[in-house]
């Protein structure tokens, strides 16, 4: 990772963590409990990835600072509450996420599934609240709406949790992952673009397989940390898929095939950014950084 985009990475994440801070509500505000929580599981930690997804697609069209930083808290949002209501015992009952406990540890089942609920309005409000022309906001929150939903995150949640203890194929497994992580982070590269321009069709067509390159590595990495990794270094529970006897790719392919499959991804992530020079360059970093990752 070169010193450039460490600089530039951990400006992106400061940045994040101010706008996330003023776009939240705060703990003085009632119900002072709920916002508590929510505060506490979206602020002061994660890596951030959709964020600089956001911004790095942004410079390509030279998008406003203001829309980049609604767009980057919007879909951190999202996330963040996907993960909350993931950790919950009636998903993957898990008791640690980004190193402490998780919400329904935390504080308790009920302020976790409201916590979720909330994040998901703000995420929405915080876009609808843009200073920008109406038909960019509808389009952007159009975007945000579609790779949540059930044609996107929930979808692929949905067809994880009813293929446990299942064997799926190659293409079962890439379709789940498409959807579970690969549309929130073609939302993040896609909300940044939009935030700067009106895409042509070829705009469109690389940045989707770039995305869709970056989003299925992404899961790749995840499932050989899952296999590889400590729980201290995780900051949640390793080896959590094997034990709940979930499909991964590891479990398909193998350790070192799932790694070869990884590198090849990041290389056609590569490929597809060509046309944009220099200006991808934080795109081109961030799909390294992904297959890089320790955590």
């Amino acid at each position: 990772m070169n010193q450039e985009f460490q600089v530039w990475m951990k400006h992106i994440q400061q940045t994040c963590e101010q706008a996330l801070s003023a776009y939240l509500p705060p703990v003085s505000q009632t119900p002072s409990h709920l916002h508590e929580a929510m505060r506490y599981t979206a602020l002061d930690g994660g890596k951030r990835v959709r964020p600089l997804l956001v911004f790095a697609a942004g410079a390509l069209f030279n998008a406003p600072q203001s829309l980049l930083e609604r767009a980057a808290s919007a879909v951190e949002m999202i996330h963040v509450y996907s993960l909350v209501h993931d950790d919950m015992p009636c998903m993957d009952d898990d008791d640690m996420r980004r190193g402490k406990p998780t919400v329904h540890v935390k504080y308790d089942e009920a302020t976790a599934l409201l916590v979720g609920d909330a994040l998901q309005s703000q995420a929405f409000l915080t876009l609808a609240q843009a200073d920008a022309a109406p038909a960019t906001v509808v389009g952007m929150i159009r975007t945000l709406a579609e790779a949540s939903g059930s044609a996107g995150m929930c979808g692929g949640q949905a067809i994880d949790l009813a293929s446990v203890g299942q064997q799926l194929n190659r293409a079962q497994l890439e379709q789940m992952h498409s959807l579970k992580t690969g549309a929130l982070l073609r939302a993040s590269v896609m909300l940044g673009a939009q935030a700067g321009k009106e895409l042509s069709a070829a705009d469109i067509s690389a940045l989707n397989t770039y995305s869709a390159a970056t989003g299925l590595a992404f899961q790749v990495v995840d499932d050989i940390l899952d296999a590889t990794a400590d729980s201290a270094t995780l900051g949640k529970t390793a080896g959590k898929d094997a034990a709940d006897n979930k499909p991964t790719y590891v479990s398909l392919l193998g350790l070192d095939a799932s790694r070869q499959l990884a590198a090849e991804l990041c290389q056609q992530a590569h490929t597809a950014l060509q046309a944009y020079g220099d200006q991808a360059r934080h795109l081109h970093d961030i799909a390294d950084l992904i297959i890089q990752r320790q955590a």
